[in-house]
């Protein structure tokens, strides 16, 4: 059993694979790690191109597109290691990106995944939408990061240099122990995209492990290279799965209050799509939450599960106020700024 996989799911992503693979194989191949490429049933030539430029990957083709939860469970499946990383094809990564993590993991054994630091690749300093410099998340299920919420991204001036807790970890850069991701049940498959990664990291730390930002680890991130961030199929599958996620890992003394608000804040963003003449982010605004109210009888008995394994609600890396209040009252735009713990 090799101690390392780096997993790269690729979706007819040639081009992606192209710019962005060389970079992972000059600073990630050592005898302790393997490389793959796990391919959603492409049809474009991006596995016959891996296959004759870069011979040392391994391969795992898919029979269809199971979307990133569905394709990653189904690959992970067939590969022995110790450690996975879930990377995305548009990251690029530095010279010593690797050796932190491992030794990270290797050293502290209470921690179940991390990812490193992640800055744009277009804009190499300042911090990229997808993970900045860790993941949290409000009390209302909205998610920002240290280094960028909602749409606005700080510049990187080391000011997150220093390693810490944080509530989840950037499924583009996703580093995780294989028995606790098969432990917890993995990606789960009804998200199909967005979101998924947020919610295995909830379940991680409800059932008492940690999650950890390395910023001694960097990696650049392309971002949108499947759904740009307005794209109105990206739109639905954030709102319908936020509130998926928000089912399964709440606690049952909260679960109607905390969903009561969302459902108002969420229609005040279908309402500020309206005003702005984005009538496609509306409309997926409104399917979002029709999608839910017919699906969620699906989830209940991931969320008995969920709530038979939990010993833990109580997170320091949950923000204790509305981070909407936050930024569009308050003006908010850094989160050093946040009154946090």
């Amino acid at each position: 059993m090799v101690k390392t996989a780096i997993v790269i799911l690729n979706w007819n992503g040639k081009e992606l694979l192209k710019t962005f693979l060389p970079s992972v194989v000059r600073y990630s191949s050592t005898p302790e790690v393997d490389i793959y490429v796990a391919d959603n049933n492409s049809d474009d030539d991006s596995i016959e191109f891996v296959k004759k430029e870069f011979p040392e990957i391994k391969i795992i083709e898919l029979e269809k597109n199971f979307g990133f939860a569905g394709g990653y469970n189904k690959a992970l499946k067939q590969i022995e290691a110790k450690y996975f990383i879930l990377l995305n094809s548009d990251v690029e990564v530095s010279e010593n990106w690797l050796v932190p993590l491992i030794n990270l993991m290797d050293n502290e054994s209470s921690i179940a995944a991390c990812m490193p630091k992640m800055l744009s690749y277009n804009k190499k300093d300042e911090f990229e939408y997808a993970g900045a410099a860790g993941g949290f998340i409000d009390k209302y299920g909205f998610i920002f990061c240290r280094g960028r919420i909602f749409n606005v991204n700080e510049k990187d001036k080391n000011q997150y240099n220093k390693k810490t807790q944080i509530f989840w970890a950037t499924g583009a850069c996703l580093m995780i122990r294989s028995d606790v991701y098969f432990d917890v049940g993995g990606l789960d498959e009804r998200f199909f995209a967005h979101m998924e990664e947020i919610d295995l990291c909830w379940r991680i730390k409800n059932r008492g492990k940690n999650i950890f930002y390395c910023p001694d680890s960097q990696v650049y991130h392309l971002g949108g290279g499947t759904l740009s961030k307005t794209n109105p199929r990206k739109t639905y599958l954030n709102f319908r799965n936020n509130l998926f996620m928000l089912y399964k890992n709440l606690p049952k003394n909260s679960l109607f209050k905390i969903f009561l608000i969302r459902f108002i804040l969420d229609g005040i963003a279908g309402i500020n799509f309206l005003f702005h003449l984005e009538f496609n982010n509306f409309f997926s605004v409104i399917k979002a939450h029709f999608s839910f109210y017919f699906n969620v009888s699906k989830f209940k008995a991931k969320r008995r599960k969920n709530l038979k394994y939990n010993i833990n609600y109580s997170h320091p890396e949950m923000y204790h106020k509305s981070i909407v209040k936050m930024f569009f009252l308050k003006k908010t735009r850094k989160f050093s700024e946040l009154d946090f713990y």
